[in-house]
């Protein structure tokens, strides 16, 4: 896979329309290196609340789509805020449903994790929570460099959430760059 172009998805933790995680997961494509290609998922707006009884009639439509896009894809970066010291419920529902294919989208899918906030912190707690959840479902996270993007709010554009920062662009450059490393082994 060492000279093999790559495609990663983006899965995006928050529903905002300004996000700076969004802004960052949108960012992402112009940033990828050479021979690495970079799209967005659909919303994990787009799942119902996990219920095993909806699930036992059939996987909505949208689970389906993005857990074949996962299986598909070379790399998964998920770009997430953090709510209440941990992950968002949505994108933790998101990851409920896609779980239980019975694809298993994310066993061994190289993961990368970013996450944006206005704190200091920049998402670390919901970093690490997250890890924990793909303990379970045997995705291999990167585990470094990590990008928490503190202060976001002074390095986006504030009607957009869109990331305007040089230096905060070029770090997300590299990680990408390591990232493709990760995955290429």
């Amino acid at each position: 896979m060492s000279g093999k172009n790559l495609h990663f998805v983006t899965l995006l933790g928050s529903l905002r329309k300004a996000s700076v995680n969004g802004g960052v997961a949108r960012a992402l494509p112009a940033l990828a290196p050479e021979g690495v290609a970079i799209s967005a998922l659909g919303s994990v707006g787009d799942f119902p609340l996990y219920n095993a009884d909806v699930q036992a009639e059939g996987f909505p439509a949208a689970v389906e789509a993005m857990g074949a896009a996962i299986k598909a894809a070379d790399g998964v970066i998920i770009v997430s805020p953090e709510y209440n010291y941990s992950v968002p419920g949505a994108l933790k529902n998101a990851i409920d449903w896609l779980s239980r294919l019975p694809s298993a989208p994310f066993k061994a899918k190289p993961v990368l994790i970013q996450s944006a906030s206005p704190g200091a912190l920049g998402g670390a707690r919901m970093q690490y929570h997250l890890r924990q959840t793909f303990v379970f479902l045997d995705g291999r996270v990167m585990n470094a460099p990590e990008a928490m993007v503190g202060g976001a709010y002074g390095k986006s554009d504030t009607a957009t959430g869109d990331l305007t920062d040089a230096a905060t662009k070029e770090f997300l450059g590299k990680q990408l760059a390591a990232f493709a490393d990760f995955v290429r082994g």
